[in-house]
């Protein structure tokens, strides 16, 4: 039995989505606007969303938009 392993930005975008869903946060929003949600762990994620091309300025639909996360 093979367990799929989950991409940590798989897991990051299912967050983002559940604050989507939970009206804390609009699509059309900043990525910028979720920070303070994420505390100390932003740096991180932060840090993730600009190597895979992010800007703290594109809608957070971007993010939700990716279907797979590739590490090349």
């Amino acid at each position: 039995m093979s367990q799929k392993v989950i991409h940590p930005m798989d897991k990051f975008q299912r967050q983002v989505h559940s604050l989507v869903k939970s009206d804390i946060v609009k699509p059309e929003d900043s990525l910028w606007k979720i920070a303070l949600l994420f505390g100390d762990k932003w740096k991180y994620w932060k840090a993730e969303l600009i190597e895979f091309g992010f800007s703290m300025q594109d809608p957070i639909s971007e993010l939700l938009a990716v279907d797979v996360w590739d590490e090349e």
